[in-house]
């Protein structure tokens, strides 16, 4: 145990409509992030009131988060990629600061 390294990295939380999941996806992977996690149904309220998680018409519907870790020099270009985005959509994204285990399965 004396050999547990811990790496930093960003922590990415990418909340937006369902609908505009693939295009929050398809940046993800043109910036070449290794991988995120997707959580469908999102509850939660916000400055356009509250909002239910459950699907009501289809599944474009709800609200998302993907969950990334990225190294701090992809932080700027995602936000770049995203600003676009968010100036006409409703959504946010939430960075902080993390420690991880295996930096070898979120760098090349």
């Amino acid at each position: 145990m004396n050999n547990f390294q811990l790496s930093t990295l960003k922590k990415l939380e990418i909340i937006l409509e369902g609908e505009h999941l693939a295009f929050a996806t398809d940046l993800l992977d043109r910036a070449n992030v290794k991988g995120y996690t997707i959580v469908n149904h999102l509850s939660g309220k916000g400055s356009h009131g509250f909002h239910e998680g459950h699907v009501m018409f289809n599944e474009d519907s709800v609200l998302v988060m993907l969950i990334t870790a990225v190294p701090e020099e992809l932080v700027q270009p995602l936000i770049e990629g995203f600003n676009p985005f968010f100036s006409q959509h409703s959504g946010v994204i939430f960075i902080s600061d993390i420690q991880v285990s295996r930096l070898i399965k979120f760098k090349d």
